[in-house]
C-alpha cells in the first residue's frame, strides 16, 4: 500500500505547474504545504489512482487516506478526501468517530476543510442522520476547522432543501463566532438553504441581523432577490 501512495505524490509532483506554486499560498491566511497543483488535475489524479485501490477494503483504503492526510500537503489531502467519497458505499455509522479525529488532527485550511466535507462527510450525514448531532457538538470546539466543517458539511444537503431546522440550530451556536472563515461556513450553509427555503432563511436573517456578523449576513442573502437583500443589509 505504501507503492499507492508513492503513486499519488509522484503524480501530484508531476503534475505541478509554476504558475499554480506561485499563486497557491495567497489564497490562505495560515502557512500551507503544496505541491502547486490545481484542484481539477488533484480531482483527475485521485480518480485515475483509485482505480487500483476500489476493490480494497474499507480500511485498507481509510489507511492510504490517512496516510496521505498525514503528509500535511494540500493536494494529497484533497486525494484522500475523493477516495474516502469514492468508497462512500462502504461507509459505516461508526466512521463519524474517524472523521472526527482526521479534521481535529489533519484538516488545517479551508480547501482542506471543504473537499472533506462538502462530499464525503456531507454524503455520511446523509446516509446516518442521527450524526447530525454531532456537528452540533463540532460547532462548539475550541478547533475553527471543526467549527467551519460543522456547516460546510451539510452544502449539498442544504441546496436539497433537507435538515433546515438543524441548519439554523447549527447557526444559532456560530453566530457571533469570531472567526471570519467560520462565519463565511455558516453563512454558505445559509445560502444553500435559501435555494429551497427562501423565506425562512430570509426570516431567520432578519431576526438575527443584530447580532450576525456582516460577513456571514453576505453570504447568507446572496442568492436573495435583491429587494429582500437590501432590506436584510439595513442597519
Amino acid at each position: 500500500m505504501k507503492n499507492i501512495v508513492s503513486e499519488v505524490r509522484k503524480a501530484l509532483i508531476t503534475a505541478s505547474d509554476d504558475k499554480t506554486k506561485s499563486s497557491f499560498q495567497r489564497f490562505f491566511k495560515e502557512k500551507v504545504m503544496f505541491h502547486g497543483v490545481t484542484m481539477p488535475r488533484a480531482e483527475k489524479i485521485a480518480k485515475e489512482q483509485f482505480a487500483s485501490i476500489k476493490n480494497l477494503s474499507k480500511k485498507e483504503i481509510f489507511a492510504l487516506c490517512e496516510e496521505l492526510l498525514a503528509s500535511g500537503y494540500c493536494e494529497e489531502a484533497m486525494v484522500a478526501a475523493n477516495w474516502v467519497y469514492y468508497s462512500r458505499e462502504k461507509y459505516e455509522a461508526s466512521d463519524v468517530d474517524i472523521f472526527e479525529g482526521w479534521i481535529e488532527k489533519y484538516i488545517d485550511n479551508w480547501a482542506e476543510c471543504d473537499t472533506f466535507c462538502n462530499h464525503a462527510v456531507g454524503v455520511f450525514i446523509e446516509m446516518y442522520p442521527k450524526h447530525i448531532e454531532r456537528l452540533k457538538i463540532w460547532a462548539k470546539s475550541k478547533n475553527l476547522w471543526m467549527r467551519r466543517a460543522a456547516s460546510v458539511t451539510l452544502i449539498i444537503p442544504a441546496r436539497h432543501g433537507k435538515f433546515l431546522g438543524d441548519i439554523f440550530q447549527i447557526s444559532d451556536i456560530l453566530l457571533i463566532d469570531k472567526e471570519d472563515l467560520v462565519q463565511k461556513g455558516y453563512g454558505w450553509m445559509l445560502k444553500a438553504a435559501s435555494q429551497s427555503h427562501q423565506k425562512e432563511v430570509f426570516d431567520y436573517v432578519m431576526k438575527n441581523k443584530k447580532d450576525m456578523p456582516r460577513t456571514a449576513l453576505r453570504y447568507a442573502i446572496e442568492k436573495i432577490p435583491s429587494d429582500l437583500r437590501q432590506s436584510a443589509m439595513e442597519k
